[in-house]
């Protein structure tokens, strides 16, 4: 796969930062949305094809993009196509600081050193060239101003900016109003883009998670009388409170637990 454009998880990142503040929109659905745009990516690359509602790897053979390439040897690891929402659900530690870490090796976003609260160190991540944001969204302006039908990447990015929540930012207030409900409309026009999206909205409503216990056995005698049943684990990106796009490792005295894989061009 050539590196020669972005990708459509690097694209809905620039779409969700600030450019002056360097925090994210959406910054708890974002990393679902991250998790559905490499899926996108993929079947874009024709690695990978929707099954149902569920994904099927149709080309084993590497891209070239290492995370892209991770992802790809998890899902033909599975052996059978797996429902696009329990692997959207599934943990994703440190993918949105991958694509930063990428972005920032590219030039396109800068680190900038700052402190919680006056104390605890953190770092932001800032646009170095908002020309390339601005080339991102007018895109998407166009599809929704001209009602002309987008291609594939435009209508999969769509989606996925609708899924995670970054209508209200890109289109804010009432004024948007129309803007916004153009945007999700523009789900329809990437049958990929439709199901993953679908997919990011149903983990958000719980439906994976819901999907999972419908499933587990039930055995007899397994739990005690009267004794609650254990919470689902919680999936990757769901219920942080962090609103910064600044990843936690960057601070001083704590240590990340997950690996981050290299990208390059």
């Amino acid at each position: 796969m050539g590196r020669s454009r972005r990708t459509i998880p690097e694209e809905l990142l620039l779409l969700a930062l600030d450019p002056a503040t360097g925090t994210t929109a959406q910054p708890q659905s974002l990393d679902l949305g991250l998790a559905g745009a490499q899926l996108v990516e993929l079947a874009l690359a024709g690695r990978i094809a929707p099954d149902g509602d569920r994904i099927a790897v149709v080309l084993p053979r590497p891209t070239g993009d290492p995370t892209l390439d991770s992802a790809l040897e998890l899902l033909r690891r599975r052996g059978s196509p797996v429902r696009a929402v329990h692997w959207i659900g599934g943990p994703r530690l440190g993918l949105r600081q991958t694509y930063l870490t990428h972005l920032e090796r590219c030039g396109m976003v800068h680190a900038v050193e700052n402190q919680m609260c006056g104390v605890l160190p953190t770092t932001r991540y800032q646009a170095t060239d908002n020309a390339v944001s601005r080339q991102i969204r007018a895109r998407l302006d166009t599809a929704i101003r001209t009602g002309t039908p987008p291609d594939a990447r435009t209508a999969a990015l769509a989606a996925l900016a609708h899924a995670v929540g970054l209508g209200k930012h890109l289109y804010p207030g009432n004024e948007g109003r129309s803007s916004r409900s153009r945007l999700r409309d523009l789900i329809r026009h990437d049958p990929m883009g439709g199901l993953v999206a679908h997919a990011v909205m149903d983990v958000q409503n719980g439906v994976a998670g819901q999907a999972a216990a419908a499933r587990r056995p039930q055995q007899s005698g397994a739990r005690k009388p009267g004794r609650a049943p254990a919470p689902a684990p919680a999936m990757a990106g769901v219920g942080q409170s962090s609103q910064s796009i600044g990843d936690p490792s960057r601070r001083r005295g704590v240590t990340r637990a997950a690996v981050r894989p290299s990208l390059s061009h």
